[in-house]
């Protein structure tokens, strides 16, 4: 197999204070441990202050200075729910150069199909920035975020680059494939779908590992080509993701297929 050149999404960083272990600097060594070239990175919620030097810092102004000068990294910025500027943070998101936006439904409060996330959505199709969803059972009543919500995205913003990170979860995997192959422009977040106990054979599904079946079944249905290989780092461990990686690579498809899946994708997407 030729060397794969691995861009891998879904990466949490923080500042120090917040989480020493999450650091842009510990990210880029827990990239070269995985041997993994570069990945997109979240700034913080916004709903939190987590500036170093000053609390009134915005955490995507935070996230823009601290990976300016690394160009392996790429900034997807978060928003504050709790305000009513919705529109103008995500031309801001935009103005820093950042590629797309985190959202997390449960966490941040927000109803999939709430009219302030619908204000996210628009503005983010009109500037070309990817959104990115935590889908999946996360503590908060499921009728606020079940993954079959995002469909009306596949027609109420038909442009709308987004992803399902952990393709709805053990619960929802079918239901977030649902949603993606009923639409074009959505991708299937390969993101914790693993087992740290057993790689690959999820013999007692966990809350969040697919099998090689569904992962074959997800690139059988929307294609190779609206797959990604996320992190979820800091929450899984260097182990973990090589673990993963090398599952991928095992995975009963062509070369190229794995190399698109492992960074490919996610290069074609942010124009890099």
């Amino acid at each position: 197999m030729a060397e794969i050149r691995v861009l891998a999404h879904h990466a949490h960083v923080f500042p120090a204070e917040k989480r020493p272990g999450a650091t842009v600097e510990k990210l880029l060594e827990f990239l070269e441990e995985i041997g993994a070239e570069g990945a997109v990175c979240f700034a913080p919620t916004q709903q939190d202050s987590y500036s170093e030097l000053d609390s009134r810092e915005n955490s995507n102004d935070w996230l823009a200075k601290r990976i300016a000068d690394k160009p392996n990294l790429y900034g997807f910025g978060r928003l504050n729910f709790e305000q009513d500027d919705l529109k103008d943070q995500v031309r801001h998101i935009a103005s820093l150069g950042f590629k797309g936006i985190k959202i997390h439904p449960a966490t941040q409060n927000v109803p999939v199909l709430s009219v302030k996330a619908r204000q996210v959505y628009a503005e983010a199709e009109r500037l070309g920035l990817m959104l990115t969803f935590h889908t999946g059972v996360h503590h908060h009543p499921i009728e606020d975020y079940h993954p079959l919500l995002f469909d009306r995205l596949n027609w109420d913003y038909p442009e709308l680059k987004f992803s399902m990170e952990h393709i709805g979860g053990f619960h929802f995997f079918r239901d977030a494939l649902a949603v993606l192959q009923n639409g074009k422009h959505g991708f299937a977040g390969w993101t914790s779908i693993d087992t740290p106990k057993r790689a690959g054979a999820c013999e007692y599904q966990s809350a969040w590992c697919l099998t090689d079946a569904e992962l074959m079944t997800s690139i059988a249905q929307i294609g190779v080509g609206r797959q990604i290989y996320g992190l979820d780092f800091p929450f899984k461990s260097a182990e973990y993701n090589k673990n993963l990686i090398a599952r991928i690579k095992a995975l009963p498809i062509a070369d190229d297929d794995k190399a698109a899946i492992l960074g490919g994708n996610l290069r074609g997407i942010l124009g890099i």
